[in-house]
């Protein structure tokens, strides 16, 4: 019994404990004013800085960028594959042109 009762303590403490690291990677760069170019970024920058941009959707924009030039205003973005209205919005205050 004493045994059960450390097992489920430890667990819920280890529990407790990892509940802020979910909201980390969300919430990394709050209260910071990030600025980000899309016509001159990098694949590693896109990614880094922009929310719900990874590797691969970092890769279609430059990509996109190369075949049809600079971006001309900040909603071309959903003119990519993969990257919609609600990845733009979530964005919008981030990206320079």
């Amino acid at each position: 019994m004493y045994s059960y009762r450390l097992f489920k303590a430890i667990t819920l403490a280890g529990g407790l404990a990892l509940v802020p690291l979910s909201h980390a990677a969300d919430n990394m760069h709050e209260g910071i004013d990030i600025k980000i170019n899309i016509n001159t970024a990098n694949v590693e920058q896109l990614d880094t800085l922009l929310i719900g941009i990874g590797a691969e959707k970092a890769q279609a924009i430059i990509n996109y960028r190369k075949v049809n030039g600079k971006f001309a205003s900040v909603d071309d973005l959903t003119k990519v594959k993969g990257i919609g209205e609600a990845t733009v919005d979530k964005n919008r205050k981030r990206i320079e042109l």
